[in-house]
């Protein structure tokens, strides 16, 4: 995604409070219809959570979560099914958003790659490797 794109999105979905438009930004490049394969929601239902038309119940947040390599538990919160998020939520995102961007990038789909859920932490640590070694600026 082109950064004046990114912008324009992290600009537009600030406060995330739109749960569908912050799962399209996650998903990103990775089409409906490989989401549907990976998870099993067919991709009619997932474009209707993304058009905010409806909302996701908890086995699908938790699904897409896995999917994502995000925090199962802040993205059921971003859905509604928990607590609210606190101050530290925007960070976290931003974190994972970066962290997908990553993964996403062609030149980088060599070696090792995370198998399982990492923290955030650690996740902002390969943000960080990527932003030294490629000169992009992924977080503020």
């Amino acid at each position: 995604m082109e950064r004046e794109h990114q912008e324009e999105v992290d600009q537009g979905y600030e406060n995330y409070e739109d749960i569908g438009a912050l799962l399209k930004r996650l998903r990103g490049r990775v089409s409906l219809r490989e989401v549907t394969r990976r998870t099993g929601v067919s991709a009619s239902y997932l474009s209707q959570i993304e058009r905010g038309v409806s909302q996701p119940g908890a086995n699908v947040v938790r699904k897409l979560a896995e999917l994502y390599n995000v925090d199962a538990q802040e993205l059921l919160r971003r859905a509604g099914h928990g607590p609210q998020p606190g101050p530290y939520s925007d960070e976290v995102m931003d974190v994972e958003r970066a962290y997908r961007f990553v993964l996403d990038d062609p030149a980088f789909r060599v070696g090792t790659r995370p198998d399982g859920p990492m923290t955030v932490n650690a996740k902002r640590f390969i943000v960080e490797m990527y932003e030294k070694f490629t000169g992009k600026r992924l977080l503020e």
